[in-house]
């Protein structure tokens, strides 16, 4: 039995709209978050049989219809020879941060097999566990947003260093940009063969680009990046948070399916985009409101998506950890229960 979430990347009809949620396989959860008392989060990421563990939860606890590897976008960047640290409450280090000519001609370009073969161990324990209705995507970060974490050392507000060497040594933050994307084209090729039936690019950071300097300064790589997929032939998933002012340059990139956030109605971007599978959009934090609530805005998201193959239905970012495990389950379900056809 073929995963309907296939299907509807494929723009096909199904029985009902496909639902899966970002960031599902984490701290809402309790089974989660007994795992994470145990363990370090790199541990988590690095040990095959955990990380099969935690991404098959989401798949039995909230009955969603797609598994997403557990992992981290930036699992790569230390592949690349840069020391990675996560603390709790700040999120993730890099240290030293890449800003010089030296730096970035210091980044490796890891071979998958070998330098990130418990990813690749962890994708083919799930496709030998997960029922055949489920479908396995995996992820990488796109050049940017990797980019940015390597450049600034951890998350920011306002991504001054990242677009200061963008504006300030041009040269410079594309050869930085073409080591991470030949890194990323690497990485996803190896998830594909390892048993990866889709694959989604987080451009977590678009929103911090205005769209002429999307365009400019980062377009280019994302297009180099998708095209170099499109041999794999499985689905490519373009997610750019807070991109909806210029999905008319998101669309240059030419994913198979685009997720989308909640700034834009579903129907709205789906005139933009044009005839492509779309995925979205639910705001996450209606999942911290009352059942009623949550039913009520589901339902409104299916009524803009207006019964068209091609939706996958998706938060507009990740989950929240303070999320109600029990909120995300009747969200599954009521998507499941509305949209049948």
């Amino acid at each position: 039995m073929e995963p309907i979430f296939l299907k509807a990347c494929r723009r096909e009809k199904t029985p009902y709209t496909p639902i899966w949620i970002m960031r599902q396989a984490g701290r809402y959860l309790k089974e989660y978050r007994a795992i994470r008392e145990k363990y370090s989060f790199l541990t988590m990421c690095k040990t095959p049989e955990l990380i099969l563990e935690i991404t098959k939860q989401p798949v039995e606890l909230i009955g969603v219809d797609a598994a997403i590897l557990f992992s981290d976008i930036l699992i790569p960047a230390e592949a690349m020879g840069i020391k990675l640290d996560f603390f709790e409450g700040k999120g993730p280090v890099l240290s030293p941060p890449v800003r010089s000519e030296k730096e970035v001609e210091a980044l490796r370009i890891p071979e998958p097999e070998e330098e990130l073969s418990f990813v690749l161990e962890g994708i083919k324990l799930l496709r030998k566990e997960l029922p055949p209705h489920i479908a396995l995507i995996g992820f990488a970060g796109a050049p940017f947003t990797v980019a940015s974490y390597l450049v600034e050392g951890s998350g920011s507000k306002n991504f001054a260093e990242i677009k200061k060497l963008m504006y300030n040594q041009p040269q410079l933050f594309s050869s930085l940009l073409e080591k991470v994307t030949r890194t990323t084209e690497k990485y996803l090729k190896a998830q594909i063969r390892a048993g990866a039936q889709a694959v989604q690019i987080f451009e977590s950071w678009a929103g911090a680009l205005s769209p002429s300097d999307y365009q400019k300064y980062v377009l280019p790589f994302s297009k180099k990046l998708i095209a170099s997929l499109k041999e794999e032939r499985v689905p490519i998933i373009h997610f750019a948070n807070g991109a909806s002012t210029y999905l008319h340059l998101i669309k240059e990139t030419e994913a198979t399916v685009y997720g989308v956030d909640w700034h834009i109605e579903l129907n709205v971007a789906w005139e933009i985009l044009g005839e492509v599978a779309i995925q979205g959009n639910l705001d996450p934090i209606v999942l911290l409101a009352e059942k009623e609530v949550v039913e009520e805005k589901a339902k409104e998201v299916l009524q803009k998506a207006h019964g068209k193959p091609g939706h996958i239905f998706n938060l507009g970012h990740g989950i929240l950890p303070q999320t109600p495990a029990e909120n995300a389950k009747r969200l599954v379900e009521v998507v499941h229960q509305f949209s049948q056809n």
